[in-house]
């Protein structure tokens, strides 16, 4: 019977050539070694059966999602990614879904050239935690307190077709086949968007990962940076599926308050809108202007005949929904 060791030896252990690991797996700490004028960013993140994805899912899918969401968050802040930890709770050795599980993950990993670095393993529901590190230019960060009135609202992306495939999943909306399983590319395998983050280091004032919903994710950096925003409703970039197979008013209520979209909000001056597109280009990224910022604090939403429209706040939160 395979024990713990060998799992996370057979499934788990790799060689690192990251010279910021000093040292790996096999210890009982892994050892980061920052660079000079660097500081780290660090972010975790669960995700548990039958809360945040589906009994029986795809396992090479989980595997990559689970890093998915990780990365987001270090998109989010500017850093690259440098390291990670993996702790996973198991009802059960299943090798098939090990194999799986890991292939999906590692893949991710090493599209970012970054290491499996420890963590650790369990007997329980499904239930997987993972820690990353990144780094940073010291004072370079992206943070959600740092949008100034008169900035332009961006996000990268599209926006809907993951909250599209979930509520067709959950049998709220009909969506045949074909574009059913597009959809849900976007729910099942994200993609983090590190290189756009890199790229609007000196540029944007303030990022956040739509992970929760547009509005509700906006909501934090407006409430730290203690402003407000008006967004144009028809030109968020809708996801294909999405604009192709709903109204207008499911549209609007999936780009803002959908999830699951691992996108990045972020706020620049309009003095930036050249580098702003520039940095979109570098890092094959589309990027999208969808409002401003100003001093009214709140989130006014206008359609482009500039009627206000009544779209409340209704992003997901984990122990408010069922």
């Amino acid at each position: 019977m395979m024990s713990e060791f060998d799992l996370i030896a057979r499934y788990f252990t790799r060689s690192a050539r990251n010279p910021a690991l000093t040292l790996g797996v096999g210890d009982d700490c892994a050892l980061l070694q920052p660079r000079a004028g660097h500081e780290l960013a660090i972010s975790t993140d669960m995700l548990v059966e039958g809360r945040h994805f589906f009994h029986g899912a795809d396992a090479n899918a989980l595997g990559h999602k689970s890093l998915a969401v990780n990365l987001s968050d270090l998109a989010a802040m500017g850093a690259e990614p440098l390291a990670f930890t993996l702790a996973i709770a198991l009802p059960n050795i299943d090798e098939n879904w090990l194999s799986a599980f890991s292939a999906g993950l590692l893949a991710l990993a090493d599209q970012h050239s970054i290491a499996l670095i420890g963590g650790d393993t369990t007997k329980g529901p499904l239930t997987i935690s993972i820690t990353i590190f990144g780094d940073i230019p010291t004072g370079k960060a992206l943070r959600r307190s740092h949008a100034q009135v008169g900035d332009d609202i961006w996000v990268s992306g599209t926006l809907g077709d993951a909250r599209l495939a979930l509520s067709a999943f959950q049998g709220k909306l009909p969506v045949e086949a074909h574009s059913l399983n597009q959809a849900a590319l976007h729910l099942h395998r994200p993609t983090p968007r590190n290189a756009l983050g890199i790229a609007l280091r000196n540029i944007a004032h303030a990022a956040i990962d739509v992970s929760d919903g547009l509005l509700g994710d906006l909501h934090h950096v407006l409430k730290q940076s203690k402003v407000g925003a008006t967004l144009q409703a028809d030109d968020l970039p809708l996801g294909a599926i999405l604009k192709s197979t709903q109204s207008t008013n499911v549209c609007h209520e999936f780009a803002l308050n959908g999830g699951d979209d691992y996108e990045l909000c972020f706020t620049a001056p309009p003095t930036k809108r050249d580098a702003v597109l520039h940095a979109a280009t570098l890092s094959n990224t589309p990027v999208t202007r969808i409002g401003h910022i100003n001093a009214t604090p709140n989130i006014q939403i206008f359609n482009a005949r500039g009627e206000a429209l009544a779209i409340p706040l209704n992003s997901y939160d984990h122990f408010a929904s069922t």
